[in-house]
């Protein structure tokens, strides 16, 4: 019998991922006072973030572990960690406590969005892709307003203060706790019996594996080149300074817009279907904006935007919707993959921005973003037309 979508358990979540990802969206507008206060260099202020990244190196065990123990309290209680350790950047007495504050911010990171999608996938029934779009809306809206709600805090309490905004995230952990404390435990009839290994189970998903890998290396360079680089791109080409702020704001709003529907368009369509549109038309969009005029280029940035995030929700879609009894950790290799490829990616552009000059980089980019096609053939058939 197939299950019926639980709208409200995946708001319910959602809005977790909402409360969790605003904390986690304070460094970058946080780092010029902090840089001030410490009298950092710009290249150990970018160790901050690094730091925080570090715990996602250990996923893979952090996905062993969510599938032994009850998934709903690590998302109970992350959001309420993380605010009280981004609060606290302001207050940080040294540069050391800096560094601490952020690697547990970074644990609690990883320790919420390694269950988090299992939950969904389970409260989404048969409508995977629209459980998806939900719950990645209220990540991609929390990077949108969390730098507007510290940036108003630092405005009015300064940076010592930015510790007042620490209740929001706290509150959200204990209507959390109220919220789902009867659901039962998800992962309990994977206790009841013996499991496969974890090395049994990456065996068998290695197609899958590549898949993921192929299709997020060759597009990874234009995802980065377009939000990471891009009012770098606009201000060597001209635009002013306020434009290239306005544009990247557009694509960010955009993409907001492309995680929302993309799922749901994906349960009509067929996650397949749905990446390969992507896959074909966001190159051909990307190249159309190399060589726009300002007049074209917001429209093209909107198109851009929708399509450059719209495949998220789906292969999260994907990774959950693969027969495994070891979801969270199927979820927690993901995230690794995905963890490396952005960071190798970010790299890789910046280099080649520097030897031959950003718009050369960006053809390359919307060129090299068609090998990711022929990857998504490697999906089962039977996993992509659901």
């Amino acid at each position: 019998m197939k299950k019926s979508i639980q709208t409200e358990k995946i708001i319910t979540i959602s809005a977790a991922h909402f409360f969790h990802d605003i904390y986690t969206a304070f460094l970058a507008p946080m780092l010029p006072l902090l840089i001030t206060k410490f009298g950092i260099s710009l290249s150990v202020a970018g160790l901050l973030d690094v730091v925080r990244r570090i715990p996602s190196l250990f996923n893979p065990f952090i996905g062993l572990l969510a599938d032994k123990i009850c998934m709903k309290y690590l998302v109970i209680v992350t959001p309420g960690i993380t605010a009280i350790t981004m609060s606290l950047l302001g207050t940080s007495p040294s540069y050391t406590i800096l560094f601490i504050l952020l690697f547990v911010t970074g644990i609690s990171s990883a320790l919420f969005h390694i269950p988090s999608p299992v939950m969904i996938k389970n409260f989404s029934g048969v409508k995977t892709g629209t459980g998806m779009s939900i719950f990645m809306f209220g990540g991609e809206l929390a990077r949108t307003l969390g730098p507007l709600l510290i940036t108003a805090a630092l405005s009015i309490w300064g940076l010592e203060g930015s510790y007042r905004v620490m209740p929001i995230g706290i509150i959200a952990s204990i209507v959390l706790f109220f919220k789902l404390k009867d659901v039962s435990s998800l992962n309990s009839k994977n206790n009841k019996r013996k499991v496969k290994g974890a090395r049994e189970t990456i065996k068998e998903l290695i197609p899958f594996f590549l898949f993921v890998i192929g299709f997020q290396l060759f597009r990874g360079g234009m995802k980065s080149a377009l939000t990471l680089y891009l009012p770098t791109y606009l201000i060597g080409s001209g635009e002013s300074l306020w434009m290239a702020g306005i544009s990247l704001s557009v694509l960010q709003f955009a993409g907001v817009a492309g995680t929302f529907g993309a799922g749901y368009i994906s349960d009509k369509i067929g996650h397949r279907n749905l990446l390969l549109i992507t896959a074909i038309t966001s190159p051909l969009v990307m190249w159309a904006f190399i060589t726009s005029n300002t007049v074209t280029m917001i429209p093209l940035l909107i198109i851009m935007g929708f399509l450059l995030f719209a495949s998220g929700p789906v292969i999260l879609a994907l990774v959950q919707e693969t027969n495994t009894e070891r979801p969270a950790f199927i979820n927690s290799i993901y995230m690794s993959i995905s963890f490396g490829i952005n960071s190798l990616m970010v790299l890789i552009v910046g280099i080649l921005g520097d030897k031959i000059g950003l718009e050369l980089t960006y053809q390359i980019c919307a060129v090299l973003a068609f090998v990711s096609i022929p990857f998504i053939f490697i999906l089962p058939k039977k996993q992509v037309e659901k």
